[in-house]
């Protein structure tokens, strides 16, 4: 049986698969990030701010009663703010286990996003699939 953290991937790659090129993608990525929730000014703490971005990054994650994590972030970057919002996508709402176990490089390869980002946004991506996945280590115990 698929993981519903695999089934996300699979939507997310089928969606990047329709647009053609980089720059539509570029485009759909900065709309995803449009529809992120806004994060309280309290949120925008530095406890919640992401270590290794180029850009403002915070990410606040929520443990949920049934064993679930629940992830929202907000960046000062069209860009980043969309690379949150596919992230939330694949990670929030999961159990911490299949977040930790969710091999997250071969995903952003599947994405294209690997080769299409810059070397500063690809550093960034990295630190904030890194700190999600520390924080489920964290509370998978």
């Amino acid at each position: 049986m698929q993981r519903p953290i695999d089934a996300a991937l699979d939507e997310l790659a089928d969606e990047f698969e329709l647009l053609g090129d980089w720059e539509e993608r570029y485009r759909y990525v900065i709309e995803l990030g449009k529809d992120l929730a806004p994060l309280t000014q309290a949120e925008h703490s530095d406890a919640n701010k992401v270590r290794g971005c180029a850009s403002q990054v915070w990410l606040v994650t929520e443990p949920q009663e049934d064993g679930t994590i629940t992830f929202r972030g907000d960046s000062d970057a069209h860009i980043v703010s969309g690379l949150i919002a596919i992230l939330l996508r694949l990670y929030s709402g999961r159990p911490a286990k299949d977040i930790v176990d969710f091999d997250a490089a071969a995903a952003m390869a599947r994405l294209g996003l690997s080769e299409a980002l810059s070397s500063q946004r690809s550093n960034g991506l990295k630190a904030m699939v890194a700190r999600i996945q520390r924080d489920a280590a964290a509370l998978a115990g």
